[in-house]
């Protein structure tokens, strides 16, 4: 299903989509070293609520995952890059940590993610991963207007990667997305631009790319959630979801402050 949102809902997705960005501006200031997963997760659960918002993981069971889900928060840890389920495991200086979330309010979903350092290490090669795939999302949402069609945020997206030398898996990317999180159109980090459905305004997608150091492929740990690269390389992953309009793409995943 595509989704076209009215001015309303619009509104009310940028309602949400500033909390999804709070939540994870505050996980990142939480998450230090000798912080556990599980404390991101309750963390998150008491801002989700606490806000009259609801979990979009919670009782997610895609036929992808071993469901529900269960969590409130993705958790991923170096070479975790997708779905990772939040565990008993504290956070170590030099940790390259992802964190990924959707939420529904006053029925509009948004679905943001962000990488970064944990501690006082600095690790050249995460760095550049995390720009790497911040630069690669900013292209995205520059390719994005109401003329423009998937296939351009998908070519553009991947050509920031491809020329930074990062493989590229078209498994999982983008999506659309309203009243649900997960919705039609696909939007992968690789394409042909000029292909696929014309964006419109009032339809919103959620752009994501990540990479894996060294590889494009991905085996799934013993949790039946969590997605690592296959030779156990460092991943990243960058994601906002955004509003088409008249004039270009709306960053709806913004802190409110």
């Amino acid at each position: 299903m595509i989704e076209i949102l009215n001015p309303a809902e619009v509104a009310r997705a940028r309602e949400t989509g500033a909390l999804v960005a709070d939540i994870l501006q505050a996980m990142k200031n939480r998450a230090t070293v000798g912080t556990n997963l599980l404390e991101i997760d309750q963390w998150t659960k008491e801002m989700i609520t606490g806000a009259g918002a609801e979990s979009c993981y919670l009782d997610y069971a895609p036929s992808f995952g071993r469901g529900p889900f269960g969590h409130y928060i993705c958790t991923g840890v170096n070479d975790a890059v997708l779905h990772g389920l939040p565990h008993d495991y504290a956070l170590a200086d030099g940790d390259l940590l992802t964190l990924d979330l959707a939420v529904v309010k006053d029925g509009v979903a948004a679905d943001a993610a962000i990488s970064f350092i944990v501690g006082e290490s600095r690790p050249a090669e995460s760095v550049a991963m995390i720009e790497a795939t911040e630069r690669a999302l900013a292209a995205g949402i520059a390719a994005a207007g109401p003329n423009a069609k998937i296939g351009d945020i998908s070519y553009a997206i991947g050509r920031v990667l491809t020329d930074a030398g990062y493989p590229i898996n078209t498994q999982f990317g983008g999506h659309g997305i309203g009243s649900t999180m997960h919705q039609d159109p696909h939007v992968p980090n690789m394409g042909r631009p000029g292909r696929g459905f014309k964006l419109r305004p009032g339809l919103l997608l959620a752009l994501e790319p990540w990479i894996m150091k060294d590889t494009a492929e991905l085996v799934t740990d013993d949790d039946g959630w969590t997605l690592r690269s296959a030779t156990g390389c460092r991943t990243a992953h960058t994601e906002h979801t955004i509003a088409i309009t008249e004039n270009g793409a709306e960053i709806l995943t913004l802190p409110s402050q």
